[in-house]
C-alpha cells in the first residue's frame, strides 16, 4: 500500500513534468526554395534561420521568466506559389507561433494570406513586390526595402551614372521579376524622360534558352540589358550573351546579385559588366557587425553568406524580441510589440512603418570584378 501510495505522487508529477515541457516549447517557421533552380538561396537562409535559433537556445531563450525552447520547423517551397500555400497551410496545422518567409515575393504573398487568416505574424527577409504590404495584412512584416525603391534606384543608376540610352528590358514573370523591372523602368524615365525602352523580352524561372529573345535584343542594339530574376536564369543568360556578341552592359536586381553569379555566368560575367543591388547593406560601424556575421556563418557552415542569411537571422531576432517584450510567445499578445520595434541587427537598425515595410531601408550596389561580387555603394 505504501508502495503504490508513492508511486501515485510520482506519475503525477512526471505527467505535469511532461505537460509542462510541452508548453514552454515556441515554434517557428521557416520556409524557402530548399529544392529547384533557387536551392542555394534558400538553404542560405536556412541556415541564416538555424544560427539565430541556435544562439538563441543557448542562451537560454526566457519568457516571463520561463525558460523556452525555441523550434524551428523547416519546410521547401521550392519556389512555387502551389507548393507555398501547401506548406504554409502545413505551418498553420502545425501551431507555429510564427512564420520567417518566404524568400520569393511569388511565394510570399499567396502565403501571406493564409498566415493572416490563422493570426499568425510573417516576417519575409526577402520578399520585395510592394504587393506583399499593400494587402493591408497587420501580419506581414519585412526587413529589406521593397522594389519600388529597388528598382527605381536603379533605373536612376543606369541612366545617370552608366549613360544609358537604350536600354532593353526582360523579366521572368514572377511577381518580383516583373514587379522590379516594372520600377526599373520607371525609375529611368523618371530620371531621364528621353532614354529609350528598345525592347520587353519575356522567359520563364526555369528557362535554360534565351537565343530567341536575345537574338531579337540584339538587332535593337541597346546599350543596356536589364533583366528582372534570379541568378540561376540570369548566369547562363549572360553566357548566352557573350556567345551571341551582345556587348551590353548588364544589370539586374538583388534575385542576380549573388555569390553564386559568377560561377553561374562563367566568362559572360566580363570585367564590371554587371550592375546589381541587393535589399539591404550598412555602413560605418555596422560593416563590423555584419563582416563578424558573415565570418561566424563561414566557421559554422564552411560557405560563404550568398545573400539573405542575415536578414533571416536577424527577422527571427526581431520575432524572438517582440515575444520577449510581450513576455508570450501568442501571436495575438506579441504583434502589438512587433509593430512597435526597434531593434539593432546584424543588418542595421529594423522598425517598420504601419503597413509592416521597414523604415528607411537600405540598398547596396555592387558589380563583378576578378570574378567576384565587390561593393560599390549602400544608399539610403
Amino acid at each position: 500500500m505504501q508502495f503504490t501510495t508513492k508511486l501515485i505522487p510520482l506519475a503525477i508529477a512526471i505527467a505535469f513534468a511532461g505537460s509542462a515541457s510541452a508548453q514552454e516549447v515556441v515554434r517557428i517557421g521557416h520556409v524557402g526554395p530548399i529544392s529547384g533552380a533557387s536551392a542555394h538561396l534558400g538553404k542560405d537562409n536556412e541556415n541564416g534561420a538555424k544560427m539565430a535559433v541556435e544562439e538563441l537556445n543557448a542562451k537560454g531563450f526566457t519568457l516571463g521568466g520561463k525558460k523556452v525552447k525555441i523550434e524551428l520547423l523547416l519546410e521547401d517551397d521550392g519556389a512555387d506559389p502551389k507548393q507555398g500555400t501547401a506548406v504554409a497551410q502545413k505551418l498553420v496545422d502545425a501551431k507555429v507561433n510564427g512564420v520567417i518567409g518566404h524568400l520569393n515575393s511569388g511565394t510570399t504573398v499567396p502565403a501571406s494570406k493564409i498566415y493572416h487568416d490563422a493570426g499568425i505574424p510573417q516576417i519575409s527577409p526577402s520578399a520585395t513586390t510592394p504587393q506583399y504590404t499593400k494587402q493591408g495584412f497587420k501580419s506581414a512584416f519585412r526587413v529589406v526595402a521593397n522594389d519600388n525603391k529597388l528598382g527605381g534606384t536603379l533605373g536612376a543608376y543606369a541612366v545617370d551614372t552608366l549613360k544609358a540610352k537604350n536600354i532593353a528590358v526582360i523579366d521572368d514573370r514572377s511577381a518580383y521579376g516583373q514587379g522590379v523591372a516594372d520600377e526599373f523602368v520607371k525609375g529611368a524615365k523618371k530620371k531621364f524622360p528621353g532614354v529609350k525602352i528598345v525592347g520587353k523580352e519575356f522567359t520563364n524561372p526555369n528557362a535554360t534558352d534565351f537565343t530567341a529573345i536575345l537574338t531579337s535584343i540584339k538587332a535593337k542594339k541597346p546599350d543596356l540589358i536589364f533583366f528582372g530574376g534570379m541568378d540561376a536564369v540570369g548566369g547562363p543568360m549572360l553566357k548566352q550573351m557573350k556567345a551571341l556578341g551582345i556587348q551590353a552592359k548588364f544589370m539586374g536586381g538583388d534575385g542576380i546579385c549573388t555569390e553564386a553569379l559568377s560561377r553561374l555566368a562563367g566568362d559572360g560575367l566580363g570585367e564590371g559588366n554587371v550592375t546589381c543591388a541587393e535589399a539591404g547593406g550598412v555602413k560605418g560601424p555596422q560593416e563590423k557587425v555584419m563582416a563578424d556575421f558573415r565570418t561566424r556563418y563561414k566557421a559554422k557552415y564552411n560557405a560563404d553568406v550568398q545573400l539573405y542569411a542575415p536578414y533571416v537571422y536577424d527577422a527571427v531576432m526581431v520575432m524572438a524580441t517582440a515575444m520577449k517584450n510581450a513576455n508570450s510567445a501568442d501571436p495575438a499578445k506579441y504583434l502589438p510589440e512587433l509593430k512597435k520595434i526597434k531593434y539593432q541587427g546584424v543588418t542595421g537598425n529594423i522598425e517598420f512603418d504601419p503597413k509592416g515595410d521597414i523604415k528607411n531601408g537600405a540598398l547596396t550596389l555592387f558589380t563583378y570584378k576578378g570574378g567576384k561580387k565587390t561593393k560599390m555603394d549602400v544608399i539610403y
